[in-house]
């Protein structure tokens, strides 16, 4: 199993320590069985968190070192510094090569520590400021949900966290365990905040109900083939002009952009869970050419096509299907709303 050490400190704020600590819990393997084990430790056996109450935990900081993963939740205003014992075990857990995350003000505690010198941060925005006089060699991101340096991410505040943690166990897992683990969550994986997300809907936002749902489902199933603006107009019946804005109207975006966000979420399923080629998956996914797919998925996640199937080599592990579509869900599809970081 996956060990997750959640270190809690004084003044701890109970909704960030509980929120990973749910969607770890939550996750499950195609199997059934529980792929996390998540502890707390601190410092102390007890601890006094924010909202007047104390915390009573079994594990020390020693904890840390057999944790694949780390969590450091966000603290109250005036919660006393870190001690040096604290700092030296983040330090030592880093040098490790353990993965190391921060949620909402959590990430004072990772730069008081020196790990995110030189990296790229982001933190709950209210402190971006202080954050960044604070710690200077830090570049500070506060538009953003999380920010993942490779072993060692940030996120936003508490509601950021989900998705960061979301985004971890897709990295461990593939997408279909990912998936699951927001529905148990019952949220959606995929929200708009500054950054491309890697973690995604098993199918594009479809408002429930709508009379553009069937067609919507129609152009999921033909990604792979060419699909204009008056075939889509004629299938729902309308004029062009009616339908682009009753289209913008029910899902917040124009035709064009949710076809497109379709056939990028088409080609990072095949690139987690297939071995077809780059040029392949952008014929799959709809794209007219190799390189109009490179630039437009560049631009929509943040990376390029190899990257991206470099970073997620864990979704087949999880023994997920690899026959090109996304697995199953159980009918449930949540519309992604902009939202403000936290």
């Amino acid at each position: 199993m996956h060990s997750v050490a959640i270190l809690v400190l004084d003044g701890v704020v109970p909704f960030d320590m509980a929120a990973p600590m749910q969607v770890f819990d939550f996750t499950r393997l195609p199997d059934g069985r529980h792929p996390y084990r998540v502890r707390l430790c601190a410092e102390r056996p007890e601890v006094a968190a924010d909202g007047g109450f104390a915390l009573r935990v079994g594990r020390g900081l020693e904890a840390l070192a057999d944790a694949d993963t780390v969590i450091v939740p966000g603290r109250a205003p005036g919660s006393p510094p870190p001690s040096p014992e604290v700092l030296a075990a983040l330090r030592e857990t880093a040098a490790a090569g353990t993965r190391i995350a921060s949620v909402c003000v959590g990430a004072f505690v990772l730069a008081e520590a020196g790990l995110l010198d030189g990296l790229r941060a982001t933190t709950h925005w209210v402190a971006a400021e202080e954050f960044a006089r604070a710690y200077p060699r830090v570049e500070v991101e506060p538009g953003v949900l999380y920010v993942d340096n490779g072993r060692i991410l940030t996120s936003a505040g508490a509601a950021a966290a989900l998705d960061m943690c979301l985004h971890m166990i897709r990295r461990d897992f593939g997408s279909a365990v990912a998936a699951n683990a927001a529905r148990m969550s019952v949220m959606p994986l995929e929200r708009e905040g500054g950054q491309a997300q890697f973690i995604v809907h098993e199918h594009p936002p479809v408002p429930r109900g709508s009379d553009l749902e069937p067609l919507l489902e129609w152009i999921e199933d033909n990604l792979a083939r060419e699909v204009t603006l008056a075939a889509m107009a004629a299938r729902a019946g309308m004029s062009e002009r009616t339908f682009s804005r009753r289209f913008r109207e029910q899902t917040g975006t124009t035709p064009l952009q949710w076809l497109l966000r379709a056939r990028v979420r088409r080609a990072q399923y095949l690139l987690e869970n297939s071995d077809h080629t780059v040029d392949r998956i952008a014929q799959q996914a709809g794209f007219g050419s190799p390189t109009a797919f490179r630039e437009r998925f560049r631009k929509v996640v943040g990376t390029t096509p190899y990257a991206y199937r470099r970073s997620f080599v864990g979704g087949r592990a999880a023994g997920v299907p690899a026959d090109g579509r996304p697995p199953g869900s159980d009918g449930q599809r949540q519309t992604a709303l902009p939202v403000r970081p936290g």
